[in-house]
């Protein structure tokens, strides 16, 4: 059971805000110039600079915690915080700054699990700690982890969730090498597609059991999850799709649920020409009745590792709240899926969502509502 969210993303500082804002239709996308010796370019950015891994984390943790109903030390509690690219702008600057000696403490502390490891320092949780990182997966792979540290009988309680900071130089000159960065803004499913627009954001689920769970308010229950991968290629899906479909089918499988029970799919969404056209074949094979598909990236950009985790969040809020969040960006649709171009009132029963990232990495994860 999820009994606390916490979401921080350039569109929001907290759950309810980007909630908001999402089905009011705003975007969180602007022309920035972070670094001088780069050019301008469309980025979702928390602050006026770009912000660190560790304030987003901080911010989406605490959300959480407090939503759930928890202070202080959490010593039973299980943590498993993911990022793709953890502190790849602090490794950047050392790199720069590289001398005889004087770099080992902040090099340790820039190493990726840090990130996982800070969160349990700090709640002083002397649960499993573990730091999942799958390319854009992440985020899925953690909430995953944790649901099976449950499910296994290790923990009552875990904080899952995922960061990401990847405004970086390298960050951004790698994506402009691979011709997948966006020139003026992120249109998923368009056919003004240019490509994704990075984004900052952070989000941490707080997961119980079902016995600790049943006499607070839930968002709702973790029902199926499904991981693959495709074995196929450093960036590009498996032309087949099967392990993006298997995925999916995995999640069904052990949820119990058939497809005609998923009333609302949350994309991966990235605006790019093969992600695009991958997700609309699958989703079409998969759900011939066509539920309602939206991705929120065209809103909060691209972040990476934490977009799945963010994406589940988004899930939870439109069991809660019985409202689909509309398709960002989209003014002309280039695939024949059931978008959702306006925010509007639906029974939410069970929605999907899913993540789909480089070296063939797939996640699914269903969620159910708490009734």
């Amino acid at each position: 059971m999820v009994t606390g969210i916490g979401l921080v993303s350039a569109l929001g500082g907290d759950a309810n805000t980007l909630w908001q804002r999402l089905l009011k239709g705003e975007v969180a996308i602007a022309l920035r110039h972070p670094f001088p010796a780069m050019p301008p370019l469309p980025l979702a950015m928390v602050g006026k600079r770009p912000a660190s891994v560790d304030h987003l984390l901080n911010l989406a943790v605490q959300a959480a915690l407090s939503d759930a109903g928890r202070s202080g030390p959490q010593p039973e509690m299980g943590i498993v915080v993911g990022s793709s690219r953890a502190y790849q702008g602090a490794l950047e600057q050392l790199a720069l700054r590289h001398r005889a000696g004087g770099e080992l403490r902040a090099w340790c502390q820039a190493l990726p699990q840090q990130v996982s490891l800070q969160v349990a320092s700090h709640l002083r949780a002397n649960g499993p700690v573990l730091a999942p990182m799958a390319a854009c997966a992440t985020g899925l792979w953690a909430v995953a982890q944790g649901a099976q540290l449950i499910q296994s009988g290790q923990c009552d309680r875990v904080l899952v969730g995922a960061v990401e900071a990847p405004i970086t130089p390298l960050a951004l000159a790698g994506f402009e090498r691979m011709g997948a960065l966006a020139k003026t803004g992120c249109y998923p499913f368009d056919v003004a597609r240019e490509g994704l627009v990075p984004g900052e954001g952070a989000a941490a689920l707080v997961l119980e059991s079902a016995e600790i769970a049943a006499h607070k308010p839930t968002y709702g229950h973790i029902l199926g999850i499904g991981l693959t991968n495709d074995a196929y290629h450093v960036s590009s899906p498996s032309p087949s799709y099967d392990g993006a479909i298997a995925a999916i089918r995995h999640s069904l499988r052990r949820s119990r649920c058939s497809p005609s029970a998923v009333d609302y799919i949350h994309a991966h969404g990235t605006a790019t020409r093969l992600n695009d056209a991958m997700e609309a074949s699958v989703f079409n094979q998969l759900f011939p009745h066509r539920p309602a598909v939206s991705s929120t990236k065209g809103a909060t950009g691209h972040t990476l590792g934490a977009s799945g985790a963010i994406g589940l969040g988004i899930c939870l809020l439109a069991l809660r709240h019985q409202q689909l969040p509309p398709n960002a960006g989209l003014t002309q649709a280039d695939v024949d899926l059931n978008l959702v171009r306006q925010t509007r009132s639906a029974t939410v029963t069970t929605a999907l969502c899913c993540s789909f990232g480089f070296g063939g990495q797939n996640a699914a994860v269903l969620v159910g509502h708490p009734r």
